[in-house]
């Protein structure tokens, strides 16, 4: 057994957990040797009580390491440990860092550059557009946008970077054998291709209710800040910007109506002093970078084409200088509306279109 092993057997022990398991590592050295240890030599590690002890010692008996190392190696799963350089570093930081991450996909360097993105489940359309559009806008910028694959505002985020060509990583609640929502499993496989989707939880782990906050802590801990795209007064959402600022991260919020309970949690941060953003730039700006091509007007005369993908070219021919409706949009080009709404995002990050109020949109040059 190597020390990636010993790691994976020590994360399917129950009740055990990334804080006891860094406990033990201070005091043991590697992974390894708590395993092979005794139960008296296991209870002198301060808050590794009795019962943790009995399961640490006998794990042969309680896990089946084989079958999911099976698994791993059946669905050509990754896994980094902490002792891996291309663990994320801001990760490495955080209270009770996973011991173990299951990777499907692959992850570069540059995504240490992140910023996470999160959101209530129940989103409005403004919601999911308002977060499509950040992370397009961020992934273009070149940062990694980190969310949950949750429905909703998770979504949407993940579709934005996505559709710039960008990374995204997705941090799930459940193991990757056990993908939740099933629905986003399309999406899931995009992200994989374009990124990873992520779980610190054995391959076949179902989804549970405190899984989810303990998923919270990845996606708050991987990206440098957290952007908070509507959520309510009880959103889980609010749980992972609190989780970022114990973490020393900042936390950004994007403004709803007052009279919208979507609103109320993001409205409420930015009370309690997140950075209110309406637009990518606030972020990069407190980032401290560069919003590359973005800002700039392009010049489209004789290089249209060169900057339009087909689709683009047959939208903005179709928009005149007077406002029209998404609808109208979509029946005169005779394309769907979800395409046409991702088609548009990317005119207006070109600034070749403005969006207005009620989903109507106008040519600008």
């Amino acid at each position: 057994m190597n020390s990636k092993q010993a790691y994976i057997a020590l994360n399917l022990l129950p009740h055990i957990g990334p804080v006891r398991v860094h406990r033990l590592l201070e005091h043991f050295g590697n992974p390894k040797s708590i395993l092979s240890a005794k139960v008296e030599e296991l209870m002198q590690v301060k808050g590794i009580g009795q019962e943790a002890s009995k399961s640490i010692a006998n794990w042969r008996t309680l896990i089946d390491l084989q079958d999911e190392l099976k698994k791993i190696q059946a669905r050509d799963i990754g896994i980094i440990t902490t002792e891996d350089d291309n663990y994320p570093s801001l990760l490495k930081k955080i209270y009770a860092p996973p011991i173990v991450l299951y990777i499907w996909g692959r992850l570069e360097k540059s995504d240490s550059d992140a910023i996470s993105i999160v959101g209530s489940r129940q989103a409005t359309y403004y919601g999911k557009q308002t977060a499509r559009k950040f992370g397009f806008q961020l992934a273009h910028a070149g940062l990694c946008v980190i969310s949950g694959l949750a429905r909703g505002i998770d979504s949407a985020a993940h579709e934005g970077a996505l559709a710039a060509g960008g990374r995204t990583i997705a941090v799930i609640g459940s193991g990757l054998g056990k993908l939740y929502p099933k629905e986003n499993q399309c999406l899931a496989e995009k992200i994989s291709r374009n990124g990873a989707v992520i779980s610190e939880f054995p391959v076949d782990f179902p989804p549970q209710k405190r899984s989810f906050p303990q998923r919270n802590r990845i996606v708050a801990g991987w990206g440098q800040g957290t952007l908070v795209i509507e959520a309510g007064a009880k959103s889980g959402a609010l749980i992972t910007a609190g989780q970022a600022s114990d973490s020393n991260r900042d936390v950004y919020a994007v403004p709803g109506q007052v009279d919208r309970q979507e609103s109320q949690g993001a409205n409420r941060l930015i009370q309690q002093g997140a950075k209110l953003v309406i637009d990518a730039r606030d972020v990069l700006e407190e980032m401290a970078i560069e919003f590359t091509d973005v800002g700039k007007k392009p010049e489209i005369c004789s290089s249209r084409a060169k900057l339009m993908s087909n689709s683009e070219k047959i939208i903005y021919g179709s928009l005149g200088p007077d406002q029209a409706h998404i609808d109208e949009v979509s029946n005169q080009v005779n394309m769907g509306v979800a395409e046409v709404s991702a088609t548009l995002l990317k005119l207006e990050i070109k600034q070749l279109v403005k969006q207005l109020p009620g989903n109507y949109f106008v040519k600008l040059v």
